[in-house]
């Protein structure tokens, strides 16, 4: 991405990858601290890794009503829209799948498979045989949290887990990005692991003057870590967020079978690969999220119900192959995508 001031910083939170650019450099050490904070606090109410979180705290007590603090409510208000939105594909109960799955401690601390791509960027990617249904079943699903705002009240019943993963991280980069542009006042961009958020203006200039395409320049591929010369697309969005959900990425190994962390709430098991990598476009992160993820699930329907969205978005197969929808632009296509105010409605 190009701008006469652009900044930025990396490192890493919420164990994945964390970066912040802002169209004034002497804005960042602002912008980092409002990050940071941001961070702080949503890994403290929604982390299902951390002991002394709330969203652990409140699992632990699955069958009883639990006064809970509003973030963490509204964390779970928008898990559940994703799962109204989705009829159900990106449920946030899904929890005890993603712990008999295997997926019961920080990625980095599982046994890992190889990445889709290595750093070296040789290794093409290879879709693993399906994983076996791993035995769980959603007893209740989504329609049977109980959330009051007025009381600031969840409960689930016994047995249950909630898994906020699927729109957690979105959210918290729309969050900041918000926070960070409302006071700062200059263009700014969030990428948590891949799912970016924006606000304000949008880089217009190279550092020579000559001009280029207005817009944050992204460089989509199956894996956020990977750099520009890594197989994938380069689009430049105007606003808004971009978000990408791929099984390539988080990839463990779990009695001797190869396990992916997005779960098909009707089967209890990794959804099956159609996709290897969903990138989609919307109003904001959170949204986009929402549509990546489901299209991963919804497989081979995912292209027309994405085009009844007008959610622009690219697909990956299995093999490589892409496909595109809406108006996301074609490779090599010098086109700045605009995405949708609405979204997922």
């Amino acid at each position: 991405m190009w701008m006469a001031k652009l900044a930025r910083t990396k490192w890493r939170a919420l164990g994945t990858s964390v970066e912040l650019l802002v169209s004034d450099g002497r804005a960042l050490a602002q912008a980092c601290a409002i990050l940071e904070r941001q961070l702080d606090e949503l890994d403290l109410a929604c982390s299902r890794f951390r002991e002394d979180s709330e969203l652990m705290r409140f699992n632990a007590r699955a069958g009883r009503t639990v006064r809970v603090d509003p973030l963490l409510i509204e964390a779970v208000e928008l898990a559940l829209r994703a799962a109204e939105l989705t009829d159900g594909d990106v449920d946030p109960t899904v929890g005890a799948a993603l712990v008999l799955a295997g997926y019961n401690r920080d990625i980095q601390l599982l046994d890992r498979t190889s990445p889709a791509i290595d750093d070296t960027h040789t290794r093409a990617y290879r879709a693993p045989a399906m994983a076996p249904r791993v035995c769980a079943t959603l007893l209740y699903g989504w329609k049977a949290v109980e959330l009051d705002r007025e009381r600031s009240t969840l409960r689930i019943p016994r047995g249950m887990k909630l898994d906020l993963g699927a729109t957690a991280k979105a959210w918290a980069a729309d969050r900041a990005v918000l926070a960070i542009y409302e006071t700062v006042g200059c263009g700014v961009l969030v990428s948590l692991g891949g799912d970016i958020s924006t606000a304000g203006p949008v880089p217009s200039e190279e550092p020579h003057g000559q001009k280029a395409r207005a817009g944050w320049q992204i460089h989509v591929t199956d894996d956020h870590r990977s750099g520009p010369g890594a197989p994938g697309q380069t689009i430049s969005i105007a606003g808004g967020g971009l978000a990408t959900s791929s099984t390539t990425v988080r990839r463990w190994r779990h009695r001797g079978q190869t396990m992916h962390h997005i779960i098909d709430p009707a089967s209890g098991a990794p959804a099956e690969e159609v996709w290897r990598t969903v990138s989609v476009a919307a109003g904001n992160c959170a949204d986009a999220n929402i549509a990546a993820t489901a299209a991963i699930v919804r497989g081979t329907r995912a292209p027309e119900w994405l085009v009844g969205l007008g959610l622009p978005a690219r697909l990956v197969d299995r093999d490589g192959n892409v496909r595109t929808v809406g108006d996301w632009p074609c490779e090599g296509e010098k086109a700045l995508l605009r995405a949708p105010e609405e979204a997922c409605t």
